[in-house]
């Protein structure tokens, strides 16, 4: 099986196809294979994160904790060093469907359960109380335990198994710190003490291992403060855990545990998190009756509270005050830890314990109850406390009232037992009080009457005492040496016995006092006695005590002299002292700079050099490693060889014949040995061959004749066994025949009835057959016509659906059609309208090239007549000749042909009629203006001739019309004259004027009537 990254497709795949055919085994064993392979440590992570989640799904759908646990093993240490993404991933997937399936069960428990029910009304039946009193557990139970329990145990394994997997590994520390607060959960949500024991067990040798695997690669570093306070909320939460599961002897564990990693930190720990830590020690020393370090705990709690709190409200500050003094009060005075003071020194391990708790708390000394009750006094408490606390504690530490103490105090223990927070205190409390009680006695009593203590010490039930609890808790008393107290049961009296020589005690057992002992009088004695003495040598001789006043007066006045010195000289000296700390401290850093750079340059060149050793190492281990590869290999084809040799040949070489030679060198003797054996086997052939050829041949000249004769012989055996043969089956056949006629006779007498049976039977089963054909075929009908029915209904419903379809592609047909229509319409129209303009405009610029080509005639006419005219005014008087030539017919006589003289005069330097008058004159008055617009876009369909002419004609009629305008307006115009339509004067006699008139009007006739149609000549412009 490959393990690349189409291998490890395939592998998903196939555990995919086995999964979906039932075989999760099959498939979890395939992806565990392409997991523990490696060839996986090469693959990328991208193709393995996949098959991890598949693998991990199905090792929780088949419970297989084990096979799980060595798989993210695996993974880890293939994705540690490239991404932790992938790991935090799978492992959250894990315990999220571990988790998952310990809901479902539950959830299927709880339905089984409610299934189980059958009346909600019904009792219990007999066999459920016998079954309950055999196994002591309900239905319920036992359903959990078979349903839930394996479930809860598998999701215990995932948690151990991820908390194994991450463990010291710096690079998964967090979500090893968030593993284990999912399980602190889990003890917490299913009240798995057991388990969390485990847990707490486990965590711990895990902090202890750290330093064991500190060399190794990821390996976690406490010094880290970003570490050790991943630590220290991991270890709070195992605290806080361990209270609300009641399991004190961990929670003291973990407080031990929090204290080791707050000594270890080196940045100071958070307000928030040590006010928790002694909250939850008040609540341990509470359970474990430890009332002194319950008191001290609470008082190092409420200064850290009210330091990182200063907006208490009253009634919180009061509720802090009543129980912080309250503890302090409720300090037993005889403890059961306390020996007699003659013993202390056998008493080391009270004291280790002692210095433990104490160190615990952070307290530079052990704590006790006058300098708790101290401390409280200092931070004004009592002024806080409710009344009838503060009343207890002048009952209990100031006042004495050995004959009314019990009556003023059980008013109120009557109400402190009405408080739940203050009610757990009335207890211990008796006991202070049935101690000051026989304290304040024996100060005023020598002997007192059992019955009188008794009276005196009534409490209220529950907490009344008889006469054994109260001698048992004297005779504690005396133990401790807190009480010197005889009882005498003859006379049921009490003695309170003094010790003269007894040594001073150093607690604070006594409480208010009324006088000295005796005991203390002895003890005080002499130092009593020193004070009298020197009172009575100051009272007679005053002047020593003037003396002494002098020398203080002297003392002081000195002071005062060399205060200022002395102040300054302290200065100095602070001076001095800091510049020699800082001159220290700058030399210890330098030289702990210094020690670092060296450290860390030995440490990296001790690095490189072990980087390179290991490489040099594994090259070389690489290196050898493929040498004994390849010797084996050679060794292995050597023998190989060796062996065909031997089995081919019968040649046994020797062992050190073959691990001295090579394969080359075998190959060749098995190449040589096969041919020299080839050939011998070749000669011993031929040999054979040739020798057996002549004895085959006299073989077969001897075996003609023998065979002959057994051919005979054997025909006459083949008949001789024919006539038996024959025989025998005649005889068995006549024997057959008898027995066959014995059984016809035999049985013919019963043939009337069996055949009388055979008929009944058939016809029976006649008519049965007959119903059931009915039958069925009636059924065949029925199915028939429901077919033909259903048939005929699907196609009726085919048909209407095609109807529908029809009309509806029809309807669409018609739409299209009439669109379509619609649009050939309105395209013929558009194209019949453009056709008609098309038409129109055709025929506009046919009427303009006509009248174009008729006013170029005109033009040309009279610039024909004007030149005529010109030539003939110019030339001179024509000869005369024999025939007379009237005046009117002599210029036609003497000009040229029209074009002639056009093109001739258009030659010309300065021609007649370029000095002509304004042309066409008379048309300005019938052109509209803004038509040249449209006339110049018609002039680009224009012939080239024809628009030169038009521009020569342009520039020379706007300069012509421009001069007949401005003609008669100026002084020296001349006079009006007739002008041509060409815009020629009209010289000569009456008939050239005439004529040039009818031209005239004739053309302004067709202009009119040219106008009536389409066009009109542009004024001052082009055509």
């Amino acid at each position: 099986m490959q393990y690349g990254g189409s291998g490890n497709a395939n592998a998903l795949k196939r555990a995919e196809e086995l999964i979906a055919v039932g075989q999760s085994l099959a498939a979890l064993q395939a992806l565990h294979e392409v997991v523990m392979s490696k060839r996986s440590r090469n693959t990328p992570l991208v193709s393995m994160e996949p098959i991890m989640l598949k693998y991990v799904e199905l090792c929780v759908d088949l419970r297989k904790g084990k096979i799980v646990k060595e798989g993210l093993h695996q993974y880890k240490n293939i994705a540690q060093n490239t991404s932790v993404t992938t790991i935090e991933l799978v492992i959250n997937r894990f315990l999220e469907l571990a988790e998952q399936k310990v809901t479902e069960a539950q959830s299927k428990a709880d339905q089984i359960t409610l299934d189980a029910i059958d009346d909600l009304e019904a009792s219990e039946t007999p066999e459920s109380i016998m079954l309950s009193t055999v196994s002591g557990e309900q239905s319920k139970d036992r359903t959990d335990r078979s349903v839930v329990t394996p479930w809860l145990k598998f999701l215990w394994e995932a948690y151990r198994t991820v908390l194994d997997t991450l463990r010291n590994n710096v690079r998964l520390e967090v979500l090893y710190q968030s593993v284990s607060n999912q399980a602190f959960e889990f003890c917490l949500t299913y009240g798995r003490k057991t388990e969390f024991r485990r847990l707490c067990d486990i965590l711990r040798n895990h902090l202890q291992n750290i330093a064991k695997y500190a060399h190794q690669a990821h390996s976690i570093n406490l010094n880290d403060p970003d570490t050790l306070q991943r630590h220290l909320d991991a270890r709070f939460n195992q605290l806080n855990a361990a209270v609300k599961l009641e399991l004190w002897q961990e929670a003291f564990k973990s407080v031990e545990d929090i204290h080791n990693l707050l000594s270890m930190s080196k940045r100071p720990p958070k307000p928030q998190m040590m006010a928790n830590y002694y909250e939850m020690l008040t609540k341990i020393f509470m359970v474990s009756e430890n009332y002194l370090f319950h008191a001290a705990a609470w008082n190092r709690y409420s200064n850290i509270v009210r330091a990182i709190n200063k907006n208490l409200t009253d009634d919180e500050q009061i509720a802090m005050a009543n129980i912080v003094l309250l503890s302090a009060l409720a300090i037993p005075v005889i403890t059961s830890s306390r020996t007699r003071p003659g013993y202390v020194e056998a008493d080391e391990q009270r004291i280790q314990k002692l210095n433990r708790l104490s160190s615990l708390l952070g307290l530079p000394q052990h704590p006790s109850r006058s300098a708790l009750l101290k401390e409280a006094l200092n931070k004004n408490i009592l002024r806080r406390v409710r009344p009838e606390i503060r009343d207890l504690y002048n009952i209990l530490e100031v006042q004495f009232h050995p004959l009314s103490i019990c009556k003023k105090i059980n008013p109120i223990m009557s109400q402190l037992a009405q408080d739940p927070e203050l009610a757990r205190y009335v207890h211990p409390l008796h006991q202070v009080i049935l101690t000051r009680l026989l304290q304040q006695l024996s100060q005023v009593y020598t002997t007192i009457k059992l019955d009188f203590v008794l009276e005196l010490a009534s409490f209220p039930e529950p907490y009344k005492y008889d006469a054994s609890t109260i001698e048992k808790f004297i005779m504690n008393g005396c133990k401790k040496g807190e009480l010197n107290i005889r009882i005498d049961h003859a006379t049921q009296s009490m003695t309170f016995e003094t010790d003269l020589f007894a040594p001073p005690k150093d607690t604070i057992a006594e409480g208010p006092k009324l006088q000295s002992s005796p005991a203390d009088l002895m003890r005080t004695q002499l130092s009593r006695l020193g004070k009298c003495l020197h009172t009575t040598v100051q009272m007679i001789d005053p002047s020593a005590q003037q003396g002494a006043a002098q020398a203080k007066q002297e003392a002081f006045a000195r002071a005062l002299a060399g205060a200022e010195e002395e102040h300054k000289n302290t200065l100095a000296r602070k001076v001095i002292i800091e510049q020699r700390k800082e001159e220290i401290e700058t030399e210890l850093a330098r030289a702990e700079r210094e020690a670092a750079q060296e450290r860390a340059l030995i440490a990296q060149q001790k690095a490189a050099a072990e980087q390179k050793r290991r490489e040099e190492e594994q090259k070389r281990r690489e290196a050898e490693r493929l040498r004994k590869i390849q010797e084996e290999i050679q060794r292995d084809q050597a023998k190989k060889i060796a062996d065909e040799i031997a089995a081919k040949t019968g040649m046994q070489l020797k062992p050190e014949e073959i691990e001295n030679a090579d394969v080359e060198t075998l190959l060749n003797l098995k190449v040589s040995r096969l041919q020299s054996e080839q050939k011998e086997l070749n000669e011993r052939l031929k040999s054979i061959a040739k020798r057996l050829d002549h004895t085959e041949r006299a073989y077969r000249k001897e075996e003609i004749p023998l065979l002959e004769k057994d051919y005979e012989h054997q025909q006459k055996s083949d008949v001789a066994y024919y006539e038996a043969a024959r025989k025998a089956q005649l005889k068995a056949a006549a024997a057959k025949h008898a027995e066959d006629m014995k059984m016809k006779s035999r049985l013919s007498r019963i043939s009337a009835d069996y055949n009388a049976f055979k008929a009944n039977i058939e016809n029976q089963r006649k008519d049965i057959f007959l119903a059931q054909q009915n039958a069925v075929q009636e059924k065949i009908a029925q199915e028939k016509q429901k077919r033909i029915e259903q048939y005929r209904a699907q196609r009726d419903e085919l048909i209407r659906q095609r109807e529908e379809e029809e009309a509806r592609q029809r309807a669409q047909e018609e739409e299209e059609r009439r669109e379509r229509e619609e649009h050939e319409r309105m395209e013929s129209e558009k194209a019949a309208e453009a056709e008609k303009r098309k038409e129109e405009e055709e025929e506009r610029r046919r009427k303009l090239d006509e009248t174009a080509r008729l006013q170029q005639e005109r033009e040309a006419a009279i610039e024909a007549k004007r030149a005529a005219s010109a030539a003939e005014a110019r030339q001179p008087a024509p000869p005369a000749t024999d025939k007379w030539v009237p005046p009117s017919r002599r210029r036609e006589a003497a000009e040229p042909t029209s074009s002639d003289s056009r093109f001739a005069r258009s030659t010309e330097g300065g021609g007649a009629w370029r000095r002509a008058g304004p042309p066409a004159a008379s048309e300005d008055r019938y052109r509209r203006p803004g038509y040249g617009d449209s006339r110049d876009s018609r002039d680009s369909r224009d012939s080239r001739d024809s628009r030169d002419f038009r521009d020569s004609r342009d520039s020379r009629d706007f300069r012509d019309s421009r001069e007949s305008r401005d003609g008669p307006s100026a002084s020296s115009a001349p006079p009006p004259r007739f002008v041509a339509r060409g815009g020629a004067s009209t010289g000569g006699g009456w008939r050239e004027r005439e004529a040039a008139k009818r031209a005239q009007e004739q053309q302004e006739g067709g202009e009119k009537k040219d106008s009536d149609g389409f066009t009109e000549v542009k004024r001052g412009g082009r055509w």
